[in-house]
């Protein structure tokens, strides 16, 4: 790949995930503090994400992949997401702000497939070429957290009060901007399907794909990854308002920590995978979600600030350890015919619909145990510990798969063939 190429996809990476990092860590506070919101209100906004992930596969399959070019719909999605980003910015009530963000989540989910598009088409070794590509794209997420917690200051307590956090969705506008005019000088991405080839809808959702549920292991594996979202939600929504809350100090720049041990266990993952093999590693990526929660609930912002920055390091095992390892399970289990399926069923059924159930569970669990003083974050966080727990139990109990630890499925752990959605 050329370097001029490389760097331009980089700089793409970077700019897709910074402008999703500026605003969406802080939503539930910005929201809660200053627009008054109520569990089930963050519930509503955050789900939008979820929502856009379900419409996510009509964008790509019904028109990217078949009329346009991939950079020129990610810039005009771009463009049109930095006026919502300004809309939200303005807003001055949550019945004004929500419809903005349900448009702007149902055209930027589309995006995070159209920048692997883009990506992949200019890559001749996609297992060697994307992990340094996509590694951009966190780095992006990361800088968008400290420049809002150590170079703004937004997220202090006093700036949350005086309603700076609003400036996130201004930030993120001009990111966007910025980012849409750039698309325009991205390489060209065709499209590459047949404009008269007639796909199902089943096709274009991965429905195709539920045929492998006939496999009571795949099945088990299934139910648990729609399952073990209901606890991610919680984190997604309730984690920078929790931290805030309670007093710890930059707590933005803080959940930053969460992206960094990603990268870091996504690399010591192949090895963990290869020693003890895919059942204990999934197991032990739950088990995560169970002590990461165990954490917040018992966490404060003063001599227990170390079990809230312990809990949030272990992002990187809660998140490669079950998600990316169940992406390489789903793709050796597929088979040639419906590996692209498969992944896209994964997708919707735990972006989609594992993660809408999860909001919504967080949020009435938020509003039942909060009052005049705030919120009772050891009854929260202890919930979302059981589930996962549950969840685990259920998974090490059922789940029997030991034909998946073979060669091959080592070679992919090493060189994934995944498509990350991020952290």
């Amino acid at each position: 790949m050329q370097a001029s190429i490389k760097f331009k996809l980089s700089l793409m990476m970077f700019l897709e995930f910074f402008v999703w990092g500026s605003w969406f860590v802080t939503l539930g506070t910005f929201l809660g503090s200053n627009l008054g919101a109520s569990g089930t209100q963050l519930a509503a906004a955050f789900s939008t994400q979820s929502f856009g992930a379900i419409v996510a596969p009509f964008v790509i399959g019904l028109i990217a992949d078949r009329y346009f070019n991939a950079e020129r719909i990610l810039a005009v999605l771009h463009l049109v997401g930095a006026i919502l980003m300004y809309l939200m910015y303005q807003s001055g009530s949550f019945a004004e702000f929500y419809p903005f963000v349900f448009l702007y989540m149902m055209i930027y989910m589309p995006t995070l497939a159209l920048v692997n598009s883009v990506s992949f088409n200019q890559m001749k070794d996609p297992s060697k070429e994307f992990s340094l590509i996509r590694v951009w794209g966190t780095i992006g997420w990361i800088a968008a957290g400290l420049l809002i917690s150590y170079f703004f200051l937004w997220d202090s307590q006093s700036a949350i009060q005086g309603g700076m956090l609003r400036y996130t969705f201004l930030m993120s506008s001009i990111s966007s901007l910025a980012l849409g005019l750039f698309c325009f000088a991205l390489p060209a991405t065709p499209p590459k399907a047949d404009k008269g080839e007639n796909r199902s809808l089943g096709e274009i959702l991965g429905l195709d794909a539920l045929k492998l549920l006939k496999d009571k292991d795949f099945a088990i594996f299934f139910l648990s990854s729609v399952l073990i979202c209901i606890p991610l939600a919680f984190y997604y929504q309730m984690a920078n308002p929790f931290l805030a809350e309670v007093g710890l100090p930059n707590p933005t720049g803080k959940m930053t920590i969460g992206q960094a041990s990603e990268v870091l266990f996504l690399l010591l993952m192949p090895f963990f995978f290869k020693k003890f093999g895919l059942k204990t590693t999934l197991i032990v990526g739950m088990l995560a979600w169970v002590l990461r929660y165990v954490f917040f609930a018992f966490g404060d912002a003063g001599s227990g600030a170390y079990l809230l920055l312990l809990g949030i390091a272990l992002h990187g095992i809660c998140y490669d350890f079950f998600f990316v390892s169940g992406q390489i399970y789903t793709d050796s289990k597929a088979g040639p015919r419906f590996k692209s399926a498969a992944q896209g069923l994964i997708t919707l059924a735990t972006y989609g619909i594992g993660m809408l159930v999860g909001f919504w569970v967080a949020g009435l669990v938020a509003d039942h145990f909060s009052g005049p003083e705030g919120h009772n974050w050891t009854s929260i966080w202890l919930i979302p510990s059981s589930i996962a727990f549950v969840v685990t139990l259920i998974f090490a109990f059922f789940f029997k798969d030991r034909d998946f630890e073979t060669a091959e499925a080592i070679r992919k752990a090493e060189k994934p063939s995944f498509k990350p959605q991020g952290g």
